[in-house]
């Protein structure tokens, strides 16, 4: 299937607006909720917890009011440490596990993160890997991924500075480093240089991409890929011409970037400036990227 040129104008124009008034009260309200459960339970009285929204109803690049709320709640009184922006080896695990002596362990503070959630939704999903997920209150809010994790200090060495992140650890005993918060920030620069261009072509892939997955052309892949490829095209090309000109100029750019022939795809990084796109420990391969775009110029009717 392609679309017209008029019915591709049309869609471009419907996915440049942000989430309106009334979708940022629903995310306020499951930040509020979370914000509850953490601060009415006994056990977490005195915890330095940080509860902050993540994702992309945090980045203002939802293109569905329906979609999830990711909330992270932070324990900020312990931090890990590690070498690599990725996350931590098996010996540098070790060695802080074996020189902790006290109650937060990673699988303490998850069990007791699911209590505190269930103290205010009776109908909290603990069986996820990652994230416990609350069901959603029609018209009130959003269903919600909340997220235990621990402070995160990436110490790269030689002068170079250390940066704070976040690292989750999962039920089946992994970890997962996050950098929501350079994330946010370099977004919303990279947002302001553009003219507001860069959210609305985040959105636009996304919504491309859920169309795509609707019609069979493509598996489903993380909304935060979509945002990821959009944050490497060069302002420039966000900021040219019209809404049409300036999403098809960013297909380009990324199609060039992640060709097999003459593409570059080891340069492409995630918004946080500090993770490479494409490494081992992703979700999503480089043929991923490929498939999408090639998908999304076809639908979308360009060339």
């Amino acid at each position: 299937m392609q679309l017209s040129p008029e019915q591709r104008v049309a869609k471009l124009t419907r996915w440049k607006n942000p989430p309106s008034e009334a979708e940022e009260q629903r995310l306020e309200r499951a930040r509020r909720m979370v914000t509850r459960a953490v601060q009415q339970h006994p056990r977490f009285a005195g915890l330095g917890l940080s509860v902050e929204a993540k994702g992309s109803w945090a980045n203002k690049t939802n293109v569905s009011s329906d979609s999830d709320v990711d909330i992270k709640v932070e324990f900020t009184q312990r931090a890990y440490h590690g070498i690599s922006a990725s996350g931590m080896s098996y010996w540098e695990q070790v060695q802080q596990r074996n020189s902790y002596n006290g109650p937060w362990t990673p699988e303490a503070f998850r069990e007791e993160l699911g209590v505190a959630l269930k103290g205010v939704s009776s109908a909290v999903d603990a069986t996820h890997n990652v994230a416990f997920y609350v069901p959603d209150v029609p018209g009130s809010r959003p269903s919600t991924d909340v997220v235990p994790c621990f402070t995160y200090l990436h110490e790269p060495g030689w002068g170079r500075p250390t940066a704070q992140g976040t690292v989750v650890f999962t039920k089946d005993g992994q970890h997962v480093v996050n950098w929501s918060h350079q994330q946010l920030i370099n977004g919303r620069e990279k947002n302001n240089r553009t003219g507001r261009r860069y959210k609305f072509a985040v959105r636009a892939l996304k919504a491309v991409e859920n169309d795509l997955v609707r019609l069979g052309e493509i598996k489903d892949l993380p909304s935060y890929f979509m945002e990821c490829l959009i944050y490497n095209v060069p302002d420039p090309v966000l900021t040219a011409g019209s809404l049409d000109t300036a999403f098809e100029g960013a297909l380009t750019h990324l199609r060039h970037q992640v060709s097999f022939w003459w593409g570059n795809p080891n340069a492409l990084i995630e918004p946080n400036e500090i993770k490479k796109l494409f490494h081992s420990g992703q979700k999503w391969k480089i043929d991923d990227a490929r498939q999408l775009l090639d998908a999304a110029w076809h639908y979308l009717n360009y060339g």
